[in-house]
């Protein structure tokens, strides 16, 4: 056999290898799809809303004007129909109609969706598989996780399979099924392509993050993996268009399934509460806490009887593990506290002055709603200062609106080291380098004393919420 021969012979087994093992790596679906369809529900729901005409003011009505007026048409058009002479009855709510998915969890009817599907719905109506539509009462929802439980009455129903969504991996195939603008039973695939997302607003939910086509209908719809089981529920997306724009964000299947329980059996959920606000570690801040790199969450305030206070927790500490659970940042540490059962006695390890310690908690349940702290007024009172910034003292009044003991507030700022750091005119300087700052006396001492050229942590409170920043102290000339 000539050399071109042997050479043509060769090239063609390994393009014949190369294609059979993309086609062995690439999944099929097929069999997953038609299994898993089953459980897939469509969900509908109807809310009455007013009618979209402007209303004319309280005690103002429309003038009783002649029929050929041509006012008339002009009323009409931007306040409807508001009946004859003397203003009448407003017009009839409108319907409004939206649609989105769920999945069927029992046999004996309970579905899970998300808590936006259904929210302030007047009639939630279930399509199944098999075409039966069938009326649905909303057992319980819970917006902070955005799950919502159904109940329909059917029996031997086809019930979607629970997976684990912590033995995901970034790069995993996954599948959704859902109704994306109405159109039933879609299935989209992609991978994984982040875990454990924290979300604006969405504190208590380490979202799965997917690469998989996920549009308005899809959610509350199931994301299953290769094995056609549930490991999410499709929630929502990051678009600047309001479709999909490639990121999509699932509710892991155990934070789902636990709502979902305590919905059933408690019509409620409670969650594991610390008591503290907390940040990320900046790299800036873990060289000024003496930490090897960055990691853990900063404890910026510790709530009043709060379990924290009560624990010996304190501002400036950093939490790294929590329950034998390492922290890596500080997003990692509120669904990990929420997912706790309240009252349960655990431990805590924190670096406090640049050593580590274990302190134990016992858990309280987290306030329906966060306290809430009013903005401090400016002082007229200042103060210079070595770092560029003028501060003034609080009023008592001050104070007790702020829920503060001391504190100095930022009353005008220029360039140099603190507004550097990022501190603002309107922000109350609370502490500087673990000292704890009462007056502008005592801040002026402080300063004079920090060690130069090296960075320290400064915690300050703006707009009602506390934050640590790095501050690089100068070099003294």
């Amino acid at each position: 056999m000539s050399l071109l021969k042997r050479a043509g012979s060769v090239f063609v087994l390994v393009l014949a290898f190369a294609g059979s093992l993309q086609a062995g790596e690439l999944p099929d679906f097929t069999d997953l799809v038609e299994n898993a369809s089953k459980a897939v529900v469509n969900i509908s729901t109807t809310q009455k809303v007013k009618s979209g005409g402007m209303q004319l003011p309280e005690g103002i009505e429309i003038p009783n004007l002649p029929e050929d007026s041509p006012f008339n048409d002009l009323f009409k058009h931007f306040f409807g129909e508001q009946g004859g002479s003397g203003g009448g009855a407003p017009p009839p709510p409108r319907e409004a109609k939206s649609l989105g998915s769920g999945f069927i969890i029992s046999k004996d009817g309970y579905v899970l969706t998300n808590n936006h599907v259904v929210k302030d719905a007047d009639e939630v109506i279930v399509r199944l598989a098999d075409r039966r539509e069938l009326k649905a009462e909303v057992v319980g929802t819970d917006d902070r996780s955005d799950v919502a439980l159904l109940k329909i009455d059917a029996e031997n129903l086809p019930v979607a399979k629970i997976g684990k969504s912590e033995e995901l991996k970034v790069g995993k195939w996954v599948l959704a099924i859902g109704s994306p603008f109405g159109f039933d039973y879609s299935a989209t695939a992609g991978i994984v392509s982040a875990l454990g997302r924290a979300l604006p607003r969405e504190n208590y939910v380490p979202f799965i993050q997917t690469d998989v086509a996920i549009n308005p209908g899809n959610s509350g719809g199931p994301l299953f993996n290769l094995d056609g089981e549930v490991v999410g529920v499709n929630s929502q997306i990051y678009s600047r268009t309001g479709g999909y724009m490639g990121l999509s964000f699932s509710i892991p299947i155990e934070v789902a399934m636990d709502v979902a329980n305590q919905l059933k059996e408690h019509g409620k959920v409670s969650r594991g509460w610390l008591g503290v606000l907390i940040q990320d570690v900046t790299l800036d801040l873990a060289e000024s806490f003496g930490m090897s790199k960055p990691q853990g969450a900063l404890i910026a305030k510790v709530m009043p009887d709060s379990p924290a206070q009560e624990a010996g927790l304190q501002v400036g500490d950093v939490v790294l593990a929590f329950n034998g659970k390492e922290i890596d940042r500080s997003s990692s540490l509120p669904p990990v506290v929420g997912s706790t059962p309240v009252g349960k006695r655990v431990p805590i390890k924190v670096m406090r002055d640049k050593r580590t310690q274990t302190l134990w908690i016992k858990l309280g349940e987290l306030p329906d709603k966060d306290k809430k702290v009013a903005k401090a007024a400016e002082s007229k009172v200042a103060s210079d200062n070595r770092l560029g910034v003028q501060v003034a003292d609080l009023t008592a009044d001050q104070r007790k609106e702020l829920d503060l003991e001391g504190g100095v507030l930022v009353d005008g700022i220029g360039e140099g080291p603190a507004a550097d750091a990022g501190v603002r005119q309107g922000d109350i300087i609370v502490r500087i380098n673990s000292t704890t700052i009462k007056d502008v006396e005592q801040f002026e001492k402080v300063i004079k004393e920090l060690p130069a050229g090296k960075s320290v942590p400064v915690l300050v409170q703006r707009r009602g919420g506390p934050i640590f920043l790095a501050l690089k102290v100068p070099r003294d000339d």
